[in-house]
């Protein structure tokens, strides 16, 4: 599907029909591509053949042909997949086995907290989002950009309990950016005001959706991390040792590491958000210049290819969560090896 292609003129199942395909010529890249495929298949209205993809995706795990880098998040997409063709009491086993696995990505707690607050499980809803906050934002100096929409969602399905706003509430206010406040967006009088005769109530609440579409917006317009490219020890000796040109971008595999986080930390100081790391392969490089008519020693390929690698879901998210390893490869927490002075320079 085009970038530019209006979603309204889009043929989920043809564009399903060929991630599919594309899965099977690139099968290291098969699981971002059928979660893709999946999303087409619902849309299209074949919740049935979406689960299919789904159960294809985690039997290819447990028989050991295949390795998911988020199982979590297929079962989470599959529970509320399921729910919305009317298999509840799987969906919410499913849901269950998520929330007991607790998973570091936010991914799976906000996709099983959102399928529970849709079918009005409200108080469930409001506990899932509060367990995946307290699991992965407790003691974070600043939460990462994948991690607002627990917040969010959490504040949303408390204004719609009543409740009284808390730390993390007011924290999730301060992270919102848009013209019209989260209290005002996640209001339950809203509803009423969209059945109102009142021409001031039907201003304020298309200003209130104006707002409302500029985060979806804002949000789509980053669908994938602003990512650099990591060129774990073997293969920059690989690269370097084929492509000499490449040498003074490359000086050492220390420097390499340090440069990668250091311009990480500049670009999160600026302010940009949605950041990662994805990791490089000397194959899949060649192959990409290749596909660009071009040669593997042209060091302005190199931005361009790590773009790829962030649009096909390869992208490690920066900084890492807290605990998690690091980001280069290293197994040492992040904390103890390129984060080590994070928590004190904020």
């Amino acid at each position: 599907m085009r970038p530019d292609t209006p979603a309204e003129d889009v043929d989920h199942t043809a564009e399903a029909a060929r991630l599919e395909r594309t899965a099977g010529l690139y099968p290291e890249d098969a699981e971002a591509l059928l979660l893709r495929a999946a999303a087409h298949l619902e849309l299209s209205g074949d919740r049935p053949a979406a689960t299919r993809l789904y159960d294809r995706l985690l039997s290819s795990a447990s028989d050991g042909s295949a390795t998911l880098e988020n199982p979590s998040l297929v079962r989470a997409l599959k529970a509320s997949n399921l729910w919305e063709y009317d298999h509840e009491a799987e969906a919410r086993a499913i849901i269950d086995g998520v929330r007991a696995a607790a998973p570091r990505d936010p991914a799976p707690w906000v996709i099983v907290a959102e399928a529970l607050e849709s079918h009005d499980e409200l108080e469930a809803a409001h506990d899932t989002f509060t367990e995946g906050a307290r699991l992965l934002l407790t003691d974070v100096p600043e939460p990462p950009y994948t991690t607002h929409p627990l917040l969010y969602g959490r504040h949303r399905v408390r204004r719609m309990l009543g409740l009284a706003h808390d730390e993390w509430d007011a924290l999730a206010d301060t992270l919102h950016s848009m013209p019209v406040s989260l209290d005002e967006l996640h209001d339950p009088k809203r509803v009423w005001s969209l059945g109102s005769d009142d021409p001031a109530d039907l201003e304020a609440e298309i200003s209130r959706l104006r707002a409302e579409l500029g985060a979806y917006r804002e949000a789509l317009s980053r669908p994938f991390p602003v990512a650099m490219l990591h060129w774990p020890a073997d293969e920059l000796t690989e690269l370097v040792e084929a492509y000499p040109a490449l040498a003074a971008e490359y000086p050492s595999y220390d420097a390499h590491l340090a440069t990668i986080e250091a311009a990480l930390r500049e670009l999160a100081s600026s302010g940009t958000a949605n950041l990662g790391v994805v990791p490089g392969t000397v194959p899949s490089y060649e192959a990409f210049a290749a596909s660009e008519g071009a040669s593997p020693a042209d060091p302005t390929l190199l931005p361009q290819y790590a773009t790829t690698l962030a649009a096909r879901g390869l992208a490690v998210a920066w900084p890492p969560q807290r605990g998690a390893a690091c980001w280069c490869g290293s197994q040492r927490p992040y904390g103890e090896c390129h984060g080590e002075d994070v928590a004190g320079n904020r």
